[in-house]
């Protein structure tokens, strides 16, 4: 399984917006093929910072879903609200306790 973590930073005045965007999204994202979990994180102290954890089957899964229109759409309207550059790591569990 892949897990997958991305930060984004979004302008102040973007936040509200960028949470209604994830609410409206966040059912079609979780169902799609391959995806056993989606997470929105918020920075306890820079609450402009943000972090999706998502956990899927395979990178192929998670490479079908970056090539759907589904993550174009979504893409598109989350990335229209950064401060910052997103940055995007896949990882592989090695423990859990």
């Amino acid at each position: 399984m892949i897990q997958r973590i991305v930060r984004l930073e979004f302008r102040t005045e973007e936040i509200e917006a960028f949470k209604a965007l994830f609410e409206e999204n966040k059912e079609k994202i979780r169902g799609f093929e391959g995806c056993n979990s989606l997470k929105l994180l918020q920075d306890v102290n820079k609450p402009a910072i943000f972090f999706t954890y998502s956990v899927w089957n395979s990178e192929d899964d998670l490479n079908n879903y970056r090539h759907s229109e589904l993550f174009a759409k979504v893409w598109k309207a989350t990335k229209s609200k950064f401060a910052g550059r997103a940055e995007a790591w896949s990882t592989d569990l090695l423990h859990a306790l």
